[in-house]
């Protein structure tokens, strides 16, 4: 009898992990967070993730990419946007090298800090092309 739990017991756990594998599997997009109203998504890591995030970069209208100046990539890379008047817009921490953000039409200030170093940059979007920008950090 103790056999029979057991294997119930196990198949049930092998049923459930395969439902998750297969949910998990099924939405091959990246997920998409908002900050601020600001929709982005942020990885890159490992090639899977980078395949995801370039079969939808023209959803979005401003891609980052953070590395070192060795060309090591980056990932926990503070981003912060503001609009022209100085307003902040977006504050949010990117899991991998890259970021993409869909702004409305205009100029921004981007500030992506890494290891207690800013690094800031003027950026003018528009409505139709995908803005790519990057941040070189120097070896300390």
């Amino acid at each position: 009898m103790n056999n029979k739990f057991l294997v119930h017991g196990l198949l049930i756990t092998v049923m459930t992990f395969g439902l998750f594998v297969t949910a998990s599997g099924a939405d091959d997009g990246p997920i998409v967070q908002r900050a601020g109203g600001v929709p982005y998504v942020s990885g890159g890591v490992g090639d899977e993730s980078l395949q995801r995030l370039r079969d939808h970069a023209s959803e979005f209208n401003l891609k980052l990419v953070f590395a070192m100046t060795s060309g090591a990539h980056l990932s926990a890379v503070r981003v912060t946007i503001a609009d022209a008047k100085g307003s902040t817009l977006l504050e949010a921490i990117s899991d991998g090298p890259w970021f993409l953000a869909k702004l409305p039409v205009g100029k921004y200030r981007v500030v992506a800090s890494y290891a207690g170093k800013a690094l800031e940059q003027s950026v003018a979007v528009d409505a139709t092309m995908l803005r790519t920008v990057d941040f070189r950090w120097d070896h300390e």
